[in-house]
């Protein structure tokens, strides 16, 4: 089985980044929310990690 992580489409706020990691880990994208709320704010890393991840994830067609 070959998973692939995309850009959600439909679960989407900014970019659709933590509704594709969502539907890759198969969990709710609250809880995705959540952990980039915290590494922004706790480890200032969140904010790097989104923008890549939303320049460098294709999008599903």
């Amino acid at each position: 089985m070959d998973k692939k992580f995309y850009l959600s489409s439909t679960d989407c706020m900014v970019g659709g980044v933590c509704g594709g990691l969502a539907e890759y880990f198969g969990i709710d994208s609250l809880i995705v929310r959540i952990i980039f709320v915290v590494l922004v704010f706790g480890f200032c890393t969140g904010i790097l990690a989104y923008l890549l991840l939303w320049i460098l994830a294709p999008r599903r067609i």
